[in-house]
């Protein structure tokens, strides 16, 4: 360990949904774990944070329970929340909780004064010496390389595992944003209930996903795609083993595919002239995990005309984004909005 590792201090965190990603100056992304914690119902004591936990969602016995609390990008259970992010600033600084980090963390678009307050509390009782908040879009747009600071418009659709935030960003700030509550959990819940509902079959979290991931797409693909479920059967309350097409996934993630399509038109709407002239050239760009989803950029292209890319590493936008700032003193005070 360098020594300038061993004093680094400035952290920035992707607090997602599904994933957070934690990214150390001069280190990189360091930690990269699952949103979920794993409790003990009788003493409050945690057992497992992250991968750990998230493999006993629906497998925990009795006086324990696997939980993630964040909803829709933002936290849902103080307490959890707060035991989670120290854990995972405590890997990022390997375990040198004397070090007192200045952290950066991406919120989604139109976050409230209260749901900011709560991740400012969360993070200064994770020992933070200073807590910036920054918009979550913008972060991804910074990611993924576009010209944030340039007097021109790009446009980012960061399709979270909570939300999906639509930005339109031009000389350092955002011009247009929105927050929409439909993103990779919505299609995971979608994709079950539409199992549920064809097939009198339930299934968990992990197999939806699961099942999103293999043949999900959000438009038709030339090599037909099948992938066998298993769930209980809620006729006869014994477990069964169906199998799906990709047509099937894809109409059960209709809804939710076409709710971010709109979302993004109603953006191009409110876009002003001069910077909508920039994205007809420029298109804009895909991040998330919901950017790996087959076809959505097709989709969003035949949808609205625009050139659509997807950005080189989608999962590590935001956070990506969010450690250039931990270096630019000058864009962290354009940026932060607490």
């Amino acid at each position: 360990m360098t020594l300038s590792t061993v004093f680094s201090t400035d952290l920035a965190i992707d607090l997602g949904t599904a994933n957070t990603l934690v990214f150390a100056k001069d280190e990189g992304v360091v930690v990269d774990e699952p949103s979920v914690i794993a409790f003990n119902t009788r003493t409050g004591e945690v057992e497992a944070v992250g991968s750990e936990a998230k493999e006993m969602i629906g497998r925990t016995p009795g006086g324990m329970e696997a939980i993630k609390p964040m909803r829709n990008g933002v936290i849902a259970n103080f307490t959890m929340a707060e035991h989670m992010l120290t854990c995972f600033v405590k890997k990022a600084l390997h375990r040198r909780m004397f070090v007192r980090p200045r952290i950066i963390i991406g919120v989604p678009s139109g976050i409230t004064p209260v749901e900011q307050r709560a991740v400012l509390e969360s993070a200064y009782r994770s020992k933070a010496r200073e807590v910036h908040l920054v918009d979550q879009a913008m972060m991804a747009a910074l990611g993924a390389g576009l010209p944030v600071s340039e007097p021109t418009g790009s446009m980012v659709v960061d399709i979270g595992g909570g939300t999906t935030d639509i930005a339109v960003v031009s000389l350092a700030g955002v011009v247009y944003a929105r927050s929409l509550p439909v993103a990779g959990s919505a299609m995971d819940d979608a994709i079950a209930e539409y199992i549920k509902r064809k097939y009198n079959l339930l299934i968990g979290d992990h197999t939806a996903e699961r099942t999103k991931i293999s043949i999900g797409s959000a438009h038709p693909i030339e090599k037909p795609l099948r992938a066998e479920i298993r769930g209980r059967d809620l006729l006869h309350g014994v477990p069964k083993t169906i199998t799906v097409t990709d047509a099937e996934i894809r109409e059960a993630l209709t809804p939710a595919v076409a709710a971010i399509v709109d979302a993004v038109r109603s953006a191009l709407e409110r876009t002003p002239p001069e910077l909508s002239g920039d994205i007809l050239d420029q298109g804009l760009v895909l991040t998330g995990g919901g950017a790996m989803l087959r076809g959505m950029d097709i989709r969003i292209r035949n949808e609205t005309g625009l050139p659509v890319s997807i950005a080189a590493d989608p999962l590590t936008s935001v956070v990506t984004g969010a450690g250039q700032i931990v270096n630019n003193q000058k864009l962290l005070r354009l940026m932060s909005i607490n």
